[in-house]
């Protein structure tokens, strides 16, 4: 039986690994991804030296001072010419032509249906396109075109200014199609010296780390803007396509060759920091502006600024704009350092992947847990290093993310077979309600494992629900690790709070909490350790909240809501799954009564029920109020935390509802004008100046 397992798990380990290896299933991209990532920020690109791509940047300070987007082409005209009087070598515009400039005087004249005699003299006055044509030759200029690989369409009518050569391999059939493109303006793609693609598409997490140096339209291969720099900036006019193996392995533009993918991509390795400062476009404009800096230089004209959205993720972990991967892209070509992912990558790589898997197999199975422990992580740390050692040596891109977790994988499934022991119901019993009883609860059910009852059965339990205002929003204006870190303390604490009142954790669904009392443990004061616990949970969100504000991060207040009732408690997830939790409708009801409380001003909502069963709180009542969904309407009350004294004004101010309105708005102005951010107060003061009367409250809302 032993050699039998032993069997088992080698031949189900290699399998599994082989077959994540081959298969590239999501998990194994985003891992390989996050390693390649980790490679960029331990051994970023070496600035270049020399600074020679210049980015003339279209920043917000540039739209400020010379108008919004989009600007005249008169305007790119003046731009064009001062970069040829700085001596620019090339110009590559990040921007897409087209459209007719509608500030041209003809098309004004046209938009405004202006007399005849005053749009004949328009009509005369240049065109702003025709201006910006013009101005095209000197230096080369480069305009960008968009793919669109969903939509197709024909030929793009485009006279291409270069000549594509293959050699070693046709490779058409393994490079990426883009099927219809976006092209500029005829007269201006007739004057430019060259055109390229400006289109780059994220991987799956948003972040670029290819850039397309080659593409094929429905009339053949073009090239990608940097691309079509680099050989103008050469003065050459062929694009060779070389093949490796049967497969597109570079492009060579000139002397340059440039590594790529068999989709036509260069993997993309990031400069720590910005080698040169952009250039405002207003600073190049000015009469007075300093352009010593472009002599000789290959300029990029783009937008860094947020209105115009051309954004993107690096594997820095920075937000950069498009002109600056661009930029990045240039300067690693002329730089020659583009780093590789070989083609016996794959094979090597599964190579190490089921040598892992088998000595993992092999070190549990024959060692004790610790040695074994120890070997299966020095072997993933060896090639965790060597695939570091790798890309910081020769920019190689190896992959040891899935050879790592098989040899991990593999030795903890040999160790599970090695442990010949079966847990005792005392171990089993920890470990399925460690995740939702206090610590003393699963100590006392251990010594007591008669007091617990699976399956489902009827109880009378209290329950309290609760929920973070504004979670929403807080994640999506922070970096998720620190939103993650955040929300992490704020649940530890409000979990450690429900364990310290022997609470069971029923669930938590993102920044919400519920926690169920006198289950699977008869609790008879069960509604008072429901009460206690929510106020200590305010108590604890309110200081944790102004410790987060305090930082300048917008932390929400937290909603309470508290209910007994009988309920279905039990494990409903079979021998599959186990999921103890209540059903019923008061589980419902407590947490509508959380919900309640972001209409109502409060922070807490208890329950009649709850109230009843700790006369001695101080709490005020908020009303009758009736659910949506609900028939009957349940009495809801606020509990005052802090001392607990009553609050008689708001007391007073209450008992007039029902007898006398006039008298109880009066009563509720005062208070509201004395207490101004009493939010319950608010709430039936607006209730009563919009013509409510009496204390039932209906909720057309959960």
């Amino acid at each position: 039986m032993r050699r039998f397992l032993f069997l088992l798990v080698l031949a189900l380990s290699v399998a599994a690994a082989a077959a994540a290896h081959l298969l590239q299933p999501g998990m194994a991209k985003t891992l390989r991804y996050a390693v390649f990532d980790q490679y960029q920020r331990w051994f970023p690109r070496p600035p270049s030296a020399v600074p020679d791509v210049v980015v003339v940047d279209i920043d917000d300070e540039s739209l400020s001072r010379l108008g919004q987007w989009p600007w005249p082409r008169t305007r790119f005209a003046v731009l064009q010419r001062r970069l040829a009087e700085a001596g620019a070598v090339a110009v590559g515009y990040d921007i897409l032509f087209a459209e007719r400039d509608r500030s041209s005087p003809a098309v004004l004249a046209r938009d405004l249906a202006l007399p005849g005699a005053l749009a004949r003299e328009l009509d005369a006055l240049p065109d702003h396109d025709e201006v910006f044509a013009a101005s095209l030759g000197a230096p080369p200029a480069v305009l960008g075109f968009a793919v669109d690989r969903e939509n197709g369409g024909g030929t793009t009518g485009v006279k291409w200014p270069f000549r594509i050569v293959t050699r070693g391999v046709d490779a058409l059939p393994v490079t990426a199609e883009a099927h219809a493109a976006v092209m500029p303006l005829p007269g201006l793609a007739a004057a430019a010296a060259g055109l390229g693609s400006i289109s780059f598409a994220a991987d799956g997490d948003g972040v670029v780390r290819r850039v397309p140096m080659m593409m094929r339209l429905a009339d053949g291969w073009v090239p990608a803007l940097d691309a079509e720099l680099l050989r103008l900036a050469g003065g050459g006019h062929n694009l060779v396509l070389e093949g490796e193996g049967g497969q597109l392995a570079a492009l060579r533009v000139g002397a340059r060759r440039l590594p790529v993918t068999s989709a036509g991509e260069a993997w993309l390795h990031y400069a720590a920091a910005p080698e040169q400062p952009f250039l405002p476009a207003w600073r190049v404009l000015s009469a007075d502006a300093p352009l010593a800096s472009l002599q000789g230089r290959i300029v990029l004209v783009g937008s860094s600024a947020k209105g115009l959205l051309d954004l993107r993720f690096s594997p820095l972990g920075e937000v950069v704009p498009g002109i600056e991967i661009h930029a990045q892209a240039l300067r690693q070509a002329l730089a020659g350092r583009f780093p590789v992912r070989p083609q016996w990558a794959e094979a090597f790589e599964l190579l190490m992947l089921l040598a892992g898997s088998l000595g993992g197999v092999l070190v549990a199975l024959r060692l004790a847990a610790l040695p074994a422990a120890l070997l299966a992580g020095g072997a993933a740390l060896a090639m965790l290093g060597a695939g570091a050692a790798a890309f910081a040596g020769g920019r190689l891109l190896l992959d040891p993310a899935l050879p790592v977790l098989a040899t991990l994988v593999a030795s903890v499934m040999a160790g599970l077979v090695r442990y010949r022991h079966q847990e005792s119901r005392q171990r089993w019993l920890r470990q399925a309600f460690a995740r939702y009883l206090s610590p003393n609860l699963v100590d006392y059910l251990v010594r007591h494992p008669q007091a617990l009852k699976l399956g489902g059965e009827r109880c009378v339990c209290s329950f309290v629900f609760t929920d973070l205002a504004g979670y929403t929003r807080l994640i999506e204006s922070l970096a998720p690790e620190r939103a993650v870190g955040l929300l992490n303390d704020y649940l530890e604490g409000m979990v450690a709070i429900a364990f310290r009142h022997q609470g069971t954790l029923d669930r938590i669904v993102g920044d919400a909490v519920a926690v169920l009392f006198s289950a699977p443990l008869a609790q008879p004061d069960h509604a008072r350790r429901a009460l206690a616990c929510a106020l200590e949970m305010h108590a604890f969100s309110e200081r944790y909240a102004e410790g987060v504000r305090a930082q300048g991060i917008a932390f929400g207040h937290t909603r309470i809501g508290v209910h007994s009732g009988e309920v279905i408690v039990g494990n409903f997830g079979g021998q599959t799954m186990f999921d103890y939790r209540a059903l019923g409708d008061p589980v419902n009801t407590a947490a509508r009564l959380e919900s309640a409380n972001k209409w109502l001003g409060t922070r807490i909502c208890i329950s009649a029920a709850v109230r009843e069963a700790c006369p001695d709180v101080a709490a005020r009542a908020v009303g009758t109020v009736r659910l949506q969904g609900k028939n009957s309407a349940l009495a809801v009350f606020e509990p005052l935390p802090g001392a607990g004294q009553p609050d008689s004004a708001y007391d007073v101010a209450f008992d007039l509802l029902d007898r006398a309105p006039d008298a109880a708005q009066a009563a509720f102005a005062r208070l509201a004008a004395e207490r101004p951010a009493d939010g319950l107060v608010a709430f039936h003061l607006q209730r009563l100046r919009a013509g409510h009367r009496g204390t039932l409250i209906e909720m057309g809302y959960k």
